[in-house]
């Protein structure tokens, strides 16, 4: 089943719990019947509402369900996370799988999510561009560990011709200006997203394969997020090319859209919330030596 995405940004709520339903209720009208969301139902709760209050058994049920919740910040961007404690009946022993991993083995899964994710910047670009046979050539090159970057060789080519006719663009997670702020957004939505699907998988979402930051609680998110990013960026530009000049609802709602997206992970298709669990379950078949490559999704159509 697809869990739900409840996005709160709308007017000041509270937020409640009655009969395993989410109850949110607008506080500014008080004749208002309160929404109301079955918590099997719930996959990821944004909420972006500063005066959004909650009842403690509202929080603790959702993570009963499994669901994560994102609050965002005074920039509307995702400040924080909260996520469920592993309840999977392995989780003692997929952690021990996941922390004896060695170098070898996490070098090889590095270069096919590199590989991935420069593969999945291809299909955002136009089919006749340069730049996306630019990396086509760097996708055929990624070594185990990619020690000559070509993740990032890869991201200069691209964001220089990823808008198109507009011109070259400079991606900055820590600019302000509009295109990086959607782009900013869609990425922690993702990210959340994945990060769910790890703990739901018995496995620790901060210990990574090649994202090591020791500040990072969200390292092998990070690292299985990389050939995501392009359905994001693909989102994102649309959003923008349309006009929007604000990280306003509308923009928000397009992007949350990303999460129900249908991508293929091997001769699978469905949204990626679900294609997510399938990878993270190849990810736990190669911490046992079952798998020798990760099931990962991508985007079931060409984008340009």
């Amino acid at each position: 089943m697809i869990k739900r995405t409840i996005e709160i940004s709308r007017a000041p709520a509270y937020v409640s719990t009655k009969d395993e339903q989410l109850l949110i209720r607008p506080t500014r009208d008080k004749s208002a019947e309160p929404a109301s969301i079955p918590y099997e139902d719930i996959g990821v709760v944004v909420v972006d509402e500063p005066a959004c209050t909650y009842t403690h058994q509202a929080l603790a049920k959702l993570m009963e369900a499994g669901a994560v919740l994102v609050v965002c910040g005074a920039k509307h961007l995702p400040a924080g996370i909260l996520l469920p404690l592993p309840s999977h009946t392995e989780v003692v022993w997929r952690v021990q799988e996941q922390l004896s991993a060695g170098l070898p083995l996490r070098k090889r899964l590095w270069r096919q999510i590199v590989r991935a994710k420069i593969q999945a910047q291809m299909r955002v670009l136009h089919p006749t561009s340069a730049a996306r046979r630019q990396l086509a050539r760097l996708a055929d090159e990624v070594r185990s560990g990619d020690p000559e970057n070509a993740e990032g060789q890869a991201a200069r080519i691209y964001w220089e011709a990823w808008l198109q006719e507009s011109g070259p663009f400079r991606r900055d997670p820590d600019s302000e200006d509009i295109v990086n702020s959607l782009l900013n957004y869609g990425y922690a939505i993702v990210r959340a997203a994945v990060a769910r699907a790890l703990v739901a998988g018995g496995l620790l979402p901060a210990a990574g394969l090649h994202h090591c930051n020791r500040s990072d609680a969200f390292c092998l998110a990070d690292d299985l997020m990389e050939p995501l990013r392009p359905l994001v960026d693909e989102r994102a530009r649309a959003v923008w090319l349309g006009g929007c000049r604000e990280l306003d609802r509308a923009a928000k709602a397009a992007l949350l859209e990303v999460l129900t997206a249908t991508v293929r992970v091997g001769d699978q298709t469905g949204p990626l919330m679900v294609a997510l669990h399938r990878t993270v379950a190849s990810l736990v078949r190669c911490y046992q030596g079952r798998d020798r490559e990760l099931a990962l999704p991508e985007a079931a159509e060409v984008c340009i």
